[in-house]
């Protein structure tokens, strides 16, 4: 039964990866040690489960920030980062769960209007500012995939 409420939390946490209300990964890394702690007996192999799944986690994390950075280093304003910020916390309390990537990219094209015009320059700054978020949380869903895949592992093994 406690592998199974494991189970349930790892895949809440896969959705909270993409739907950015829950905290997806650290949610699984979460569960991973509670699994760890309550549910397996005794062996070190639980906490070898465990390290992978942490080692995961942080590179899973890494990703996230590391690749949208570079993708958009140099191309971005710190006033685009900001308006864009601003409006994503602002969507997150007005539109939960989607507001915040609504109000991200709304702030992201307000801030690139105010640059370019209101043209395709614009929305070509929006849309690759999409693409790079998309990118980020692609490797953290990679890195959460990979995350309960080693725990299913653990679980057959232990």
């Amino acid at each position: 039964m406690g592998s199974l409420l494991v189970g349930v939390v790892m895949v809440v946490g896969v959705f909270g990866v993409v739907i950015p209300v829950l905290p997806g990964t650290a949610l699984i890394l979460a569960a991973g040690v509670a699994w760890a702690l309550l549910v397996v007996d005794e062996g070190s192999g639980r906490w070898v489960v465990v390290a992978i799944m942490a080692a995961l986690f942080l590179a899973g994390i890494a990703l996230k920030y590391a690749l949208p950075g570079k993708r958009l280093s140099g191309q971005l304003t710190r006033t685009t980062l900001l308006y864009g910020g601003v409006a994503a916390v602002a969507g997150f309390f007005l539109l939960p769960p989607l507001g915040l990537l609504i109000g991200g990219v709304a702030g992201v094209y307000v801030a690139e209007a105010r640059r370019h015009g209101n043209g395709p320059e614009a929305r070509r700054s929006t849309v690759q500012v999409l693409k790079a978020v998309g990118l980020g949380i692609l490797a953290e869903l990679t890195a959460a995939v990979l995350m309960v895949a080693t725990w299913l592992v653990g679980l057959a093994l232990t």
